[in-house]
């Protein structure tokens, strides 16, 4: 790979917030292949970053590309939910001033066929770390009707969730995300600018890398950790992201804890953690809508902790 193979999103606005860290520490829980991680080392030249990836290509590509700041660069292997834990245990949590977070799948794990992500793959993959067990193959194939249709409902939204299980499951086996995709077409929506398929594929590659539980996992380690004075931004591209993150971070922001329907406040109502940076989303410009068509779902949303 010779060639920079990803364009990193929202990556002024990620600037943006990574602007002052000083000679902090940047924690970039889903580095890949190193296009936010270059950028924020170039524009905070004494920042020292921590990269965590789960994918051996990404970080074989990262490690060439951010060498001419490798004394200032830590690469770990591994899902962030686990390695952000033993990072807080290693490092002075005064010190760490940013993490971030972009929850999804990268354009080059998308467009490498190999991989299995894309609709059009000629295999049925999906794993973000090759060493896992499970696979979308093993989704599709070997789930029950039931265990499909929970996550065609609740990760792809999908209204007609039950026939599209059904069609999966007399219609299977399948080899490819390609037969797949074909076979499921006719009953997928329509009329928006995604392939048919989209929220399919996007629903299955959720469950095989546990990507809901990884990013609550990430939250709640923050959340113990406290990280005094640190900016926690994270990118999602699903709904359900979305809404996990709003959520945590307006929890995080509330001072009294005790039941709405309480008379009086009886929790002592110190309990915030910071406060919200973004009452709305950040979502992409149209110079970057039209550089980076895969920006236009994305959401940024920014967390200040207290220091405390």
């Amino acid at each position: 790979m010779s060639e920079i193979p990803h364009i990193p999103v929202l990556y002024k606005e990620i600037l943006d917030v990574a602007y002052g860290v000083g000679d902090g520490i940047i924690i970039d829980c889903t580095m890949g292949y190193g296009g936010h991680s270059s950028m924020m080392l170039e524009a905070n030249q004494n920042a020292k970053l921590i990269g965590i990836d789960q994918d051996s290509t990404a970080i074989e590509f990262s490690t060439k590309r951010l060498e001419p700041f490798r004394d200032r660069v830590d690469i770990k292997k591994g899902r962030f939910s686990n390695i952000i834990k033993d990072i807080v245990k290693e490092y002075d949590t005064q010190n760490i001033k940013l993490v971030l977070a972009d929850i999804g799948v990268s354009s080059l794990q998308l467009d490498q066929k190999d991989r299995g992500f894309s609709y059009d793959s000629d295999n049925l993959d999906m794993r973000m770390d090759k060493d896992s067990l499970l696979s979308a193959s093993e989704v599709v194939n070997n789930y029950s009707k039931s265990e499909l249709e929970k996550i065609l409902y609740e990760y792809g939204e999908l209204r007609n969730y039950k026939k599209i299980a059904d069609v999966i499951v007399q219609n299977r086996p399948f080899s490819s995300a390609k037969e797949l995709s074909e076979c499921v077409k006719p009953f997928m929506p329509r009329g928006k600018k995604i392939h048919p398929a989209t929220l399919l594929m996007q629903a299955i590659r959720i469950e095989v890398n546990d990507e809901l539980g990884e990013l609550k996992g990430l939250l709640e380690t923050i959340k113990e950790a406290k990280l005094p004075n640190a900016k926690i931004a994270i990118i999602s591209f699903h709904s359900l992201e979305d809404r996990i993150v709003k959520q945590t971070f307006s929890t995080w922001a509330k001072s009294c804890i005790c039941d709405a329907q309480a008379m009086r406040c009886t929790c002592g109502n110190n309990h915030a953690l910071g406060k919200v940076l973004t009452k709305k989303p950040i979502t992409a410009q149209q110079d970057e809508l039209k550089e980076n068509p895969r920006s236009r779902s994305a959401k940024l949303r920014v967390f200040q902790m207290d220091a405390k």
